[in-house]
């Protein structure tokens, strides 16, 4: 079945193409969705209208991500977390967190999943974290990790041990240390 995309569809083609697509796809999914339509002989005229129009809206879409990535390249976001002695977090500081506050920052709406990291930041320091704004487009920007308070010791006494083990329901049990007898 020849469908005209309305959209620019992954991995199949850009808004105004005329593409040949299993009957089951464009029925179920591409039309309902209104991202195609049957290509008709009437709608084959329009597809070069389709095609500028698409076009004009992607330059459009580029240039407000460009001027985006300009914001976003001059922010520092600077979060406060408990830390032990060494810097290593007691938590750690999200991809959802930065998205969040970088959101409030801009005053637009930041997804999460735009931001590459391959984990969530761990330890004290500044971290450089790069976001995806459009096809071509990446911005990267400082989070500044600070510690909340006093660095705390990361090594507690077997009482506190004890202590913390109590209140989670785990039993300490003494092991006696075997003496090797004189025979």
């Amino acid at each position: 079945m020849e469908i005209l995309l309305k959209q620019d569809v992954e991995n199949l083609g850009s808004a105004g193409d005329i593409v040949k697509v299993k009957a089951g796809f464009a029925r179920n999914y591409l039309i309902p969705r209104g991202l195609a339509m049957p290509a008709t002989p009437g709608l084959r005229k329009q597809a070069n209208q389709i095609k500028q129009a698409a076009e004009r809206r992607r330059l459009r879409e580029l240039k407000t991500a460009q001027d985006m990535a300009a914001r976003i390249e001059q922010i520092t976001l600077t979060f406060k977390a408990k830390a032990g002695e060494s810097g290593r977090l007691y938590g750690s500081i999200t991809s959802a967190a930065i998205a969040e506050k970088l959101s409030q920052e801009l005053g637009t709406e930041i997804d999460r999943r735009d931001l590459r990291m391959e984990h969530s930041l761990r330890e004290l320091g500044e971290h450089e974290v790069t976001i995806h704004l459009a096809q071509n487009v990446n911005a990267s920007f400082n989070v500044i990790v600070e510690p909340e308070g006093e660095l705390e010791k990361d090594s507690l006494s077997e009482t506190e041990l004890e202590e913390a083990a109590a209140e989670q329901g785990v039993v300490v049990e003494e092991t006696e240390e075997e003496v090797p007898s004189e025979a």
